[in-house]
């Protein structure tokens, strides 16, 4: 079999080393080259910003407004456990667990016992799903929730770095920083209230066996529910 070719530059051409022999190629041009050097730039900066947080690995640091206009930062919470819920009031998924209470439930046990419970809503403006800070707190009123607090990701930044592809889909840091689940908040991908009762509930056991000191089971399950209503 042949060595495998080696490219090297020579009196302005670009030469090809095979084990049959120098085959000369055309020259590149100045102009060839800074655009390429240009799409692979792009293309690394472009997987950069949709990298997905990867379980077991450090969870990606934020700072955000929340919706009493306070800042919050990630940083901050070291030390305990915190949950990320991607929402977005207008989707029938979320009304399928904020109508039957079943996410004020979580949110409620959750908080009790300790956890950070953060809604995230990364819906740009205009599009379905955004609100600003009294508008999210009077939601969260209107419906019993009881999150710890409300991020406002307008920008879309904390949801890209996270990978959040759907409302509702969730995320849970353990006191130590680190990602150790990552999905839906069930196993049923559906908007029927009555399927919550037969689905495998992946965020309450999750949060159950962290506490516990175990490790989660299933740690990176599918989410399901309306896209993110990103900006462009």
């Amino acid at each position: 079999m042949n060595k495998p070719t080696k490219f090297e530059t020579r009196s302005g051409q670009l030469l090809a080393s095979e084990s049959s022999g120098q085959v000369p190629r055309p020259a590149l041009s100045r102009r060839a080259l800074i655009a390429g050097a240009a799409l692979v730039a792009s293309m690394v900066a472009a997987g950069v910003a949709h990298a997905q947080a990867q379980i077991d690995q450090p969870a990606p640091a934020f700072s955000a407004t929340t919706a009493d206009g306070k800042t919050l930062t990630l940083d901050s919470l070291n030390g305990k456990t915190v949950v990320l819920e991607w929402t977005n009031h207008d989707c029938p998924y979320v009304k399928k667990h904020y109508g039957s209470g079943n996410i004020p439930a979580l949110q409620k046990d959750a908080t009790g016992k300790g956890v950070v419970w953060l809604q995230v809503i990364s819906s740009a403006p205009g599009q379905q799903g955004y609100v600003d800070g009294p508008t999210a707190i009077k939601l969260n009123q209107e419906r019993g929730a009881a999150p710890t607090n409300t991020l406002l990701d307008p920008s879309g930044q904390i949801g890209k770095a996270y990978g959040a592809q759907t409302s509702p889909h969730l995320f849970i840091i353990n006191p130590q920083g680190v990602l150790v689940y990552k999905g839906g908040i069930d196993s049923i991908a559906t908007a029927k209230v009555d399927d919550i009762a037969k689905a495998d509930p992946y965020v309450k056991t999750a949060l159950r066996e962290l506490a516990a000191g175990k490790k989660v089971t299933q740690a990176n399950t599918r989410p399901y529910g309306c896209s993110i209503k990103y900006g462009s």
